[in-house]
């Protein structure tokens, strides 16, 4: 019998794979957070994990749930403001990673947290915000977004850019000026995007068992697929067992079928 795996196990599980031992990598929270301690715990021990709380080169014994938890402080390189985190760090070109999420994702990688709707006084929902993916999405060299493949969630142009991807194309970003690589890979349910020549999001991999057909059915544009599709390995039995019983054994993020 085939085995299923849950949505949020194929994306923590690829997006962990995502990272190079050695890596400097700006984590956030929620299911960023499982796949960086994940990788962490498997084939990248040198992972230097930076929290936007200002701790560098965080060792946490358990898994944080926040970006301030006190156990991030412990055992950590350097605790310091969140001012040198972004000013000192990050825009000096230190950050080999950052992941981003977003209510919206469009074909260039441009990301919305702010708003949907066209009237931004008056929107149909107010988001949260940036918080700091805006700088992040500017500045890291790489930059992963995780998220479920839903047509809602992948718009051909997002209502409010709240953080850069490929602005209108690589053109129009490498012009701007900001540093960072952009979006490199998008880790969804379904598979992986990746950016062409011009910026644009392809279908690149699928998850076993899942189809190019539903990706693009799931997506506001004419997604492109690429020549040579790719199928991603399914988590592994000691991957699932590092994320249910040591970094989330009270079932906050993860759920046991």
């Amino acid at each position: 019998m085939t085995q299923t795996f849950s949505s949020a196990e194929l994306m923590i599980v690829n997006s962990a794979r995502m990272l190079r031992d050695g890596d400097v990598v700006f984590v956030g929270v929620g299911q960023p957070n499982l796949a960086c301690n994940l990788a962490k715990r498997t084939h990248a021990p040198n992972l230097t994990m930076i929290y936007e709380a200002g701790v560098i080169g965080a060792e946490p014994a358990r898994l944080p749930l926040s970006i301030g938890d006190p156990t991030l402080a412990s055992g950590a390189l350097s605790i310091c403001s969140m001012y040198d985190i972004f000013a000192n760090y990050l825009q000096r070109g230190n950050v080999d990673v950052g992941f981003l999420g977003g209510a919206q994702i469009d074909r260039f990688g441009n990301i919305n947290a702010t708003v949907i709707g066209d009237d931004y006084k008056h929107p149909k929902v107010r988001l949260p915000g940036s918080g700091g993916a805006e700088l992040i999405a500017a500045w890291a060299n790489r930059c992963y977004i995780m998220t479920p493949h839903q047509k809602r969630r992948f718009p051909e142009k997002v209502d409010f850019m709240t953080s850069a991807g490929f602005l209108n194309g690589r053109a129009e970003r490498e012009a701007s000026g900001v540093r960072g690589g952009g979006p490199l890979v998008i880790i969804t349910d379904i598979g992986m995007m990746e950016p062409d020549q011009n910026g644009e999001l392809t279908l690149t991999a699928l998850h076993p068992g899942r189809t190019a057909k539903e990706a693009i059915e799931n997506t506001g544009w004419d997604l492109q697929v690429a020549a040579e599709l790719k199928t991603t390995e399914p988590p592994s039995n000691e991957e699932l067992r590092i994320l249910y019983d040591e970094l989330d054994p009270d079932g906050l993020y993860l759920k046991r079928e």
